[in-house]
């Protein structure tokens, strides 16, 4: 009976139930595609780390070290499974250029700002791996380049790669590509290339290169590994001029982007489900109050009000799992397409039993929360008494119907049309019947409101990380250029020539110099270094969160270190330098997403003894900062020039490439959802209200009229629901955004978007206002040819 009744529903009302059904496979397709890619990547991830064994905690550092000191350090600790030492030599984009001898196609790597370090393939751990899982071994003459470079560059195997030294051109062929547990994500500040030891030793000798190393420590228990870096940072003898990552640390910035499509489609896919359940609920409520006489009919026989409602709880049952059988296998096709770029940059995730459990628990959800809620719903069925059912029409009790007569008696004498004077009596009819039946009407806002939700939300993310005011939020002055001296065999030299030549330079205005310098302050378990930037902060070039910039005798610091060390504004802080202890005042804390988003500030200038400079300045009007940048980079060969705004393009676009196939897809789903939910609705509204409008053709009012009183409603309502959607998404919806973001630990806690207001709250309102109209007017277009007399019959 259940089977046939389902069948005969489904036949007799196929565009309500196809319409709900769109919505319930949406929802089930896009929950199981977040839950499959997150699946995806966790599972690359691991297995690129189960090939390659990063390290637990590592210490970049630039300069003269003293190697006894860290073979010291390690046999000091017997929790170190395994170390080492890479030695690395840094290289400029520009000094880096490929030809394909096939085709006689080249190009240059200069569109890249971060580093290129060149290493040799490690022994014991930190593996650089290709695309097989194997660990590649160069011969002379060959070279491995990062998998980044392969798909921004579009390299292939074969092609020749020519690197510019002082002392020429060292040619190189392009065995493979790898990928690199360490630096694969955007932000990180240099990738790696492998060559084999004899090129190596050339090239170290050849000059050109900026050396560095990393001190890498494998540890026997993860749970030790932020006991050893406190113990290693309280260690004055150890090199510590560079930046300490831990094992946890490189896991978020590898997970952090493509787990952020993931996130936004399961967000997506919650407010669909939330779409799908507020139609279900409006059309199963529908469902009972034209079926009502049949279900006092099945009371009357002695059918018990449970079998009632799981008779027509069978039809969301079926459609609920052929939703979820549909939405799956969808879903399979699409975790492909989106985890192409995963499996490039870390490793093809084995499918094992998690691989089928994650996207099946997660429709197992779906299924069980819609089909829950639609019980709930059918409920109702409880409560119908068989006299009012058979006699009057209604899912009403005796006590209901009591109640809704003096509400329809009060309103009708408060909205009596008899005092009526002036104005459109259709505005004035639309007004009445939207306050008279405003719990049926609430149904089309609710959904714009989450449609507005849905498409604003991703796109106010994509222009925030995509703005360069988004600088701000790595600790760093808004301008047009930057100039890093880091390697130089002189800093403190080059950084003076550098600064010569820029302030004499006409094109370039507000130029600021800081210095980056190793000062230490007392942790748990002992002194640890403290990165502090020294410059000048009156000019308000850093955004605080709580507090004001540093004056002499203070010190700023990022979110990540007052956490860490407990401080808010006006705590001491002790730090020393040179064995000089100083006490300082914290007089802000600000949001910082470098080096870790461990950083400090202090007001004053350092002009010798910096670990390295950062130097900033705008661009007159007219000139271009990326040519000066190249001019630069032409002249220093020991300073980094760069663009600030092509430095955050690249910096985070992992973030904005995930932001914006999320904004896509939330404005396909949003305006497409927007449609149907209105045309769904109003077909079903206008099916109803036919006795109504034959009341009204009765007395007078033309079809036209009629049409103009839904479409009028529905505009006010989609309006509305619109209206209210954004303001949400810029109050509720920042703080949110902000949320996730303190959670992820990326430094940042308080994110204010920087929207497109054009496009967020000018071209969305207007395109959803103009999608609901249009689906009023084509379901309102079928009134014309109705039969008038078919509408007073019911």
């Amino acid at each position: 009976m259940r089977l046939r009744y389902t069948y005969n529903d489904l036949i007799r009302n196929k565009g309500v139930n196809a319409a709900l059904l769109v919505i319930l496979i949406l929802s089930a397709f896009l929950t199981a595609t977040g839950s499959m890619v997150m699946e995806r990547l966790v599972g690359s991830v691991n297995q690129l780390f189960d090939e390659a064994k990063p390290p637990h905690f590592l210490q970049m550092h630039v300069g003269d070290y003293d190697r006894g000191e860290l073979e010291r350090f390690a046999a000091d600790h017997p929790e170190i499974d395994s170390w080492l030492i890479e030695e690395m030599l840094g290289y400029d984009s520009a000094a880096i250029a490929w030809q394909r001898p096939s085709t006689g196609e080249s190009g240059d790597l200069s569109d890249s700002l971060i580093d290129n370090l060149f290493v040799t393939q490690n022994e014991e751990f930190d593996f650089l791996i290709d695309e097989t899982g194997a660990i590649p071994r160069p011969s002379a003459g060959e070279i491995y380049l990062p998998v980044a470079y392969q798909l921004q560059f579009e390299l292939q195997t074969g092609d020749e790669l020519r690197l510019t030294t002082d002392s020429g051109v060292h040619r190189f062929t392009v065995e493979g590509f790898v990928r690199d547990s360490q630096m694969a994500s955007s932000l990180s500040s240099a990738t790696r290339f492998v060559v084999s030891e004899a090129d190596f030793a050339e090239l170290t000798t050849a000059g050109g290169g900026a050396p560095e190393i990393i001190a890498e420590y494998r540890l026997s228990d993860t749970a030790l590994i932020a006991d050893l870096q406190r113990a290693y940072e309280s260690d004055e003898a150890l090199p510590k001029n560079g930046q300490a990552v831990t094992y946890d640390l490189i896991l978020l910035i590898n997970a952090i982007s493509d787990g952020l499509v993931a996130v936004a489609l399961v967000f997506v896919s919650f407010l669909l489900i939330a779409i799908a359940l507020l139609n279900a609920r409006f059309v199963i409520r529908g469902t009972l109050e034209d079926e009502v006489r049949e279900i006092g009919a099945m009371k009357a026989i002695g059918l018990p009000s449970k079998t009632i409602s799981g008779l027509y709880l069978s039809k969301y049952r079926l459609m609920t799992f052929l939703a979820c059988v549909i939405g799956g296998l969808l879903a399979i096709v699409a975790t492909d397409l989106l985890t192409r770029s995963v499996q490039a940059n870390y490793a093809e995730a084995p499918l094992g039993l998690s691989a089928v459990l994650v996207p099946v628990i997660a429709l197992a959800v779906v299924y069980l929360f819609v089909v829950a809620i639609c019980r709930r719903v059918f409920r109702r069925v409880r409560k119908i008494q068989v006299v009012n059912a058979l006699v009057h029409g209604s899912t009403l009790d005796d006590r209901q119907t009591a109640r809704r007569a003096k509400r329809e008696a009060k309103r009708v004498k408060r909205t009596s049309l008899a005092s009526f004077r002036g104005g459109s009596i259709n505005r004035r009819l639309a007004v009445l019947d939207l306050r008279a039946d405003a719990k049926q009407w609430v149904l089309i806002p609710t959904v714009f409101f989450l449609a507005a939700v849905l498409m604003a939300l991703p796109m106010n993310l994509l222009s925030t990380f995509e703005s360069p005011r988004f600088i701000t939020y790595m600790g760093a002055p808004e301008t047009d250029v930057r100039a890093d001296i880091q390697f130089a065999d002189d800093v403190d030299q080059t950084r003076d020539d550098l600064v010569a030549s820029m302030a004499s330079d006409d094109r370039l205005t507000d130029l600021r110099v800081y210095a980056n310098l190793l000062y230490e302050t007392e942790g748990e378990d002992g002194w640890e270094t403290l990165r502090v930037e020294v410059g000048d902060y009156s000019a308000g070039t850093v955004e605080f969160l709580e507090g004001e910039r540093p004056e002499d005798g203070e010190i700023a610091l990022s979110v990540l270190n007052a956490d860490k060390y407990g401080l808010t504004t006006g705590d001491p802080l002790t730090v020393r330098r040179g064995g000089e202890s100083t006490t300082l005042v914290v007089s802000g804390i600000y949001q910082d997403v470098t080096s870790g988003g461990n950083t400090a500030k202090m007001q004053g200038e350092a002009t010798t003894g910096a670990a390295s400079y950062v130097i900033y300045a705008d661009a007159v009007d007219g000139a271009d900062a990326a040519a000066i940048a190249d001019e630069y980079n032409d002249r220093f060969d020991s300073a980094n020039v760069i663009p600030m705004g092509e430095y955050v393009k690249q910096t985070f676009s992992y973030f904005t490439g995930a932001f914006q196939n999320a904004a896509i897809l939330a404005f396909v789903f949003g305006v497409g959802i927007a449609v149907l939910i209105t045309s769904l609705f109003l077909k079903l509204r206008l099916s109803s209200e036919r006795r109504k409008n034959g009341v009204l053709s009765a007395i007078g009012f033309s079809t036209a009229e009629i049409s103009s009183q839904v479409r009028g409603k529905t505009l006010a309502v989609v309006a509305l629901g619109t209206v209210l959607g954004l303001v949400f998404t810029a109050t509720v919806g920042e703080s949110l955004a902000g949320g996730l973001m303190s959670v992820a630990g990326l430094g940042i806690t308080k994110l204010a978007f920087i929207p497109n207001w054009s496009v967020v709250y000018i071209g969305y309102p207007l395109v959803l206002i103009a999608a609901g109209y249009i689906g009023a007017v084509a379901l309102t277009a079928r009134l014309r040819g109705a039969d008038k007399s078919m509408w007073i019959r019911g």
